[in-house]
């Protein structure tokens, strides 16, 4: 394992040396998923000293609270490497879930909080704070759901006292759960529904999460405990779902059958919304279960906390989402606690096909880097999006991420993000932006958009740049595996050829505009 430092600039968030009293080092886990990239900058806020884990800390580039972290790369599947990690550790958040992709998510999770809870205890670490799921345990419970417990127990076996949190569908703009009631609600009038859209839950905002973690640092008292928390309200999935068309002011109808089993189910949503069906199907077989909190304890260890109702959480956000401020989303993370894949690396090496084409801007390298980082979501893809709407319904057939994950934000981007069926590889600020293909193809794939000053055409000497003007290139990558990858491409080469080209030059056209509107 390696230490990572960054200096990067901090943000305006309080520095911890500006805090008199935190002492305290504090481990989170899970960086780059939608928990942990909320609640680092919180912890930041009330001064304590983080280290977060990361297995490939090249994903945390652009969060805004990098240069203010000690980084640790590790896994935490590997022992070694929790070790170093743990070193010097007062307090460790453990916020690691390995659902996507796996049908062993359960003894994988398992496996890891095991090693980390013991790794913890070895290296003197007082205290773990775990966010699972709730769930009567005596009853049947979903294989997600029991996973979440047993993760639970896991990392108490190693003997350092353990608060666990427990919270049912969490609604924040960005989660899984919210997604797939925002976007279902949104695009189905009818919604043909299996039963248990009539088994209660108690959502929580994803605000009250967040203060339910920060504020067990400072309350001893919960070491050691199971802590349910939940929002204000008790209702049912289908009111969840009508709740949010009412306030969003959408006239919804639910007809319940009998026979939509969770696999049904998991492709309706599949089709229907962002999360693909390998999330989706175990997130469907825990909406049998009832989720609501049974123990109040939570009213007695936090009683500063008061819970927002369902209704203020969608409130909360839907105002994130209209005002592009969607911190973390679902798909910021790749599947957690699994076996290290290493990161692919560009290079010129037989194989490898590349199309390049570059065009001059009347704009400065500013503005063609804010188009092309504003790709894809919302806005679309500028030329023929029709297309690229195709390809990824073709991709959905093919059970792949299909098109809709859209992006986190409508303007920024960051690396890891997805971005549709991409996910950015790399981003240098004002220069180059690489994404990655996830959809399904025959090879690997990558989308490459760079820009530079062009230099002027003023008699000299010496070379000068035009700030006002620049070169834009744009770079498709291709790997093909085997005779079906040469197929692939060169069967759709003139489609691709046709789209290409009206890309840059929409580009281009957009980037002039906004120079002239400057």
């Amino acid at each position: 394992m390696q230490r990572v430092k960054d200096s990067q600039a901090a943000s305006n968030l309080p520095r911890a040396d500006e805090n008199a009293d935190r002492a305290d080092r504090v481990l989170v886990t899970g960086a780059t998923g939608y928990i942990g990239g909320r609640l680092i900058p919180l912890l930041l806020a009330k001064g304590y000293r983080l280290r977060v884990l990361a297995r490939d800390p090249a994903r945390l580039a652009g969060r805004p609270w990098l240069g203010r972290v000690e980084v640790a790369q590790g896994d935490v599947l590997d022992r070694a490497s929790l070790a170093e990690a743990m070193e010097d550790v007062d307090v460790a958040y453990y916020l690691i879930h390995s659902m996507q992709g796996h049908s062993d998510f359960s003894q994988r999770d398992e496996e890891a909080a095991s090693g980390f809870g013991t790794a913890a205890e070895e290296a003197g670490v007082r205290r773990i704070i775990y966010l699972g799921g709730l769930g009567d345990p005596s009853t049947d419970l979903s294989p997600h759901l029991r996973s979440r417990h047993k993760t639970g127990e896991a990392l108490a076996r190693g003997g350092v006292p353990v608060t666990e949190f427990r919270a049912a569908v969490i609604v924040g703009s960005g989660s899984a759960s919210f997604e797939m009631i925002r976007h279902l609600t949104e695009r189905i009038p009818v919604m043909v529904c299996p039963k248990w859209v009539y088994t209660r839950v108690q959502p929580i905002a994803i605000r009250d999460v967040l203060r339910y973690l920060v504020s067990a640092l400072e309350t001893p008292a919960s070491a050691g405990r199971v802590v349910e928390i939940g929002g204000k309200d008790v209702l049912t999935y289908g009111g969840m779902l009508l709740a949010y068309a009412s306030e969003r002011g959408l006239k919804r109808w639910l007809v319940p059958v009998p026979v939509l089993t969770p696999r049904l189910s998991s492709y309706w949503v599949h089709w229907m919304t962002p999360i693909p069906s390998g999330i989706a199907r175990p997130l469907i077989q825990g909406l049998r279960n009832e989720v609501v909190v049974r123990n109040p304890v939570a009213r007695s260890l936090f009683p500063q906390l008061d819970p927002l109702s369902y209704r203020e959480a969608l409130v909360d956000a839907l105002a994130g989402l209209q005002e592009g401020r969607t911190e973390t989303s679902w798909s910021d993370a790749l599947a957690s606690s699994g076996r290290r894949t290493p990161s692919v690396v560009l290079r010129a090496e037989e194989g490898m096909i590349m199309e390049q084409r570059q065009t001059p801007v009347e704009a400065s390298p500013e503005h063609v880097f804010r188009v092309f980082s504003a790709l894809g979501g919302d806005q679309g893809w500028l030329y023929a999006d029709w297309a690229w709407r195709l390809r990824g319904g073709v991709d959905r057939l093919l059970g792949g991420v299909g098109f809709r994950r859209g992006r986190r934000d409508r303007e920024e981007v960051r690396q890891g993000d997805a971005v549709d069926f991409w996910r950015v590889e790399v981003v240098e600020q004002g220069r180059l932006l690489r994404l990655r293909a996830e959809m399904k193809v025959p090879g690997r794939a990558w989308l490459q958009f760079e820009v530079q000053p062009q230099e002027s055409s003023e008699a000299s000497d010496e070379a000068t740049l035009d700030p006002q003007k620049s070169i834009l290139r744009q770079t498709a990558y291709f790997a093909p595996r085997g005779l079906a990858g040469l197929l692939y491409w060169y069967a759709l080469y003139p489609a691709h050829s046709q789209i290409f080209s009206g890309l840059i030059r929409k580009m281009a056209e957009q980037a002039q505009e906004l120079e002239k509107a400057a």
